[in-house]
């Protein structure tokens, strides 16, 4: 009997060892396969991290330019707004001058006849800037009077208007029936730009009292001046 205990202690102990060693190389193979799960998901992580960065790089890269065409675009709007500028001052300056040097001429110059367009006679309108046409077949007239001698005049064209409304507004009212009568005297009968002046007196030297519509009428005049 105890011959046969100690032939199986041995086998027990060894069959303990063993799954002993077993369980060791379990152990090893599944802390391997987790630190290779461990490396596999670092790589790809860093290659993601890498991705990121040039991702990252590339909208950093976009913005730039981006920015640099706003940038781009804002410098050129603002150089052609300069220049638009600039070339409103040298247009207003030539007109200054033109106005200026017509003036001086109309001056130094003799009152040879008058015509007057006024609302009353059939011809301008309240607040209208449009030439009429019994304003057109007056200004026929007038140009058929001078055909003997058209060379030696010079024209003044004088723009009115009543009181009613703001006089910044009746100024340029004025303005454009006066612009209208030297527009239709170059089209028409070809009478050189330079041998007219336009002028605008707005509602300042009314011919009639604005406290009635009769007398507003003969105020919403054009007077056209023939001078030698």
């Amino acid at each position: 009997m105890l011959r046969k205990f100690v032939v199986a202690l041995p086998i027990v102990m060894l069959a303990a060892g063993s799954t002993a060693c077993a369980s060791k190389k379990f152990v090893r193979t599944s802390v391997g396969e987790v630190n290779d799960k461990v490396d596999s998901m670092g790589r790809s992580l860093e290659e993601t991290q890498e991705r990121t960065r040039k991702n990252e790089e590339r909208i950093g890269s976009v913005d730039q330019k981006a920015e640099a065409a706003g940038k781009s675009e804002q410098d050129a709007r603002g150089a052609a707004d300069a220049a638009a500028q600039s070339a409103q001052k040298v247009n207003t300056r030539v007109d200054s001058v033109q106005t200026e040097l017509n003036n001086s001429v109309a001056a130094s110059r003799k009152l040879v006849f008058e015509v007057t367009l006024s609302e009353d006679q059939g011809q301008f309108k309240i607040g209208k800037t449009d030439l009429p046409d019994p304003a057109r077949a007056r200004l026929d007239e007038v140009i058929g009077q001078l055909k003997s001698d058209a060379k030696n005049v010079f024209i003044e064209i004088e723009g009115h208007t009543d009181n009613v409304g703001a006089p910044e507004f009746n100024q340029q009212l004025g303005l454009e029936r006066a612009e209208a009568v030297k527009r239709y005297l170059y089209e028409q009968h070809q009478v050189p730009l330079h041998k007219m002046n336009v002028i605008s007196y707005g509602e300042e030297k009314p011919v009639a009292p604005n406290t009635n519509k009769e007398g507003r009428a003969q105020n919403r005049r054009v007077v056209v001046k023939v001078l030698s």
